[in-house]
Order: structure tokens, then C-alpha cells, then sequence
């Protein structure tokens, strides 16, 4: 059985389009088939101050993979394509691979959040997801991708290019 699976990937150090590129290639290879993309964003930073803006895009994936096995290659995707982590607050990346949905389910576990715990409180998540997918309803909060775009209160500003 397939799962569909919602993604958001972005960066703001390096080539940003090639990287986009290169993420989605490693998402095929070894995640899975990627069936839609949004446009691709410029955002500003979120929770921290940065020189450089992030392009985001947000891609629906449908893969056999279990929740786990997808977090792990995320960071394997994300080390590859050279996102060093120094620390434990938001900062400027080459590459971020955040699950957003993995069907309508929820899971709950350390490390594991689904969906995405932030991606109601966050326009450049919810901007490119309501793109692709308006009437996707969320499994916590009962409401559509367009209703929680509608009703978020993040102002920052997220351009499609």
C-alpha cells in the first residue's frame, strides 16, 4: 500500500534553486515518487534573524515508507546535500526536510512529530501546501489547509517566484 506523504523542503545558504533541485532528486530516489509540487517561495527567516531569504516548495510524495524510515533519509538528504546542525535553534541551513503529513495519521514519538507541530503558525509552510493541496484537512485540528492559511496569524512575507 502507498502512503502519501506531504513535504516541505528549503534553505537559505548556497545555490537555492540547485539544492531545491537536488533535494527533490534524493526524494525520489529514496523516499519516493514525488506526484505534485508547489511553486517554488521566497520567505523570509522564521524565529531568527538572516542575511539571505529561503525559497521553500512544499512536495507530495507517495511512498511505502514507515514515518521512521522517511525521517531517517530526510536527514540523510539534508547531511548530503551539506546542512551542518549547530545547534538546537532555528538557524540559516542549505537544506531543511520537515514531514508536514504522512496520510492522515498521527504519530507521537521522540524525535517524530506528525504532522508537522508548527507547519498552522507558519505561512511559508502553509502558503505552498494550500497551493497544491486547499482541501487537505488536518488530522489534529479537523480543518482544511485554506482555513488554517486563512485564519494564521503570521504575516511574514512569502513571494512565489
Amino acid at each position: 500500500m502507498f502512503n502519501e506523504v506531504y513535504l516541505l523542503i528549503g534553505g537559505n545558504i548556497g545555490d537555492r534553486f540547485k539544492l531545491l533541485e537536488q533535494a527533490k532528486r534524493a526524494i525520489s530516489k529514496k523516499i519516493g515518487e514525488i506526484k505534485n509540487e508547489s511553486s517554488i517561495y521566497e520567505t523570509a527567516p522564521w524565529g531568527f534573524k538572516a542575511e539571505q531569504s529561503f525559497l521553500n516548495q512544499v512536495v507530495k510524495i507517495s511512498t511505502k515508507l514507515s514515518p521512521q524510515k522517511i525521517l531517517k533519509f530526510c536527514f540523510e538528504i539534508e547531511d548530503g546535500l551539506g546542512r551542518e546542525r549547530k545547534s538546537n535553534q532555528y538557524e540559516s541551513r542549505t537544506m531543511d526536510i520537515d514531514i508536514l503529513f504522512y496520510n492522515d495519521e498521527i504519530v507521537n514519538e521522540p524525535g517524530l512529530i506528525i504532522p508537522h507541530p508548527k507547519l498552522h503558525l507558519r505561512r511559508f509552510t502553509l502558503v505552498p501546501l494550500t497551493e497544491i493541496e486547499p482541501g487537505f484537512v488536518h488530522p489534529v485540528f479537523k480543518k482544511t489547509s485554506a482555513v488554517l492559511l486563512e485564519n494564521c496569524n503570521d504575516n511574514s512575507k512569502v513571494q512565489k517566484l
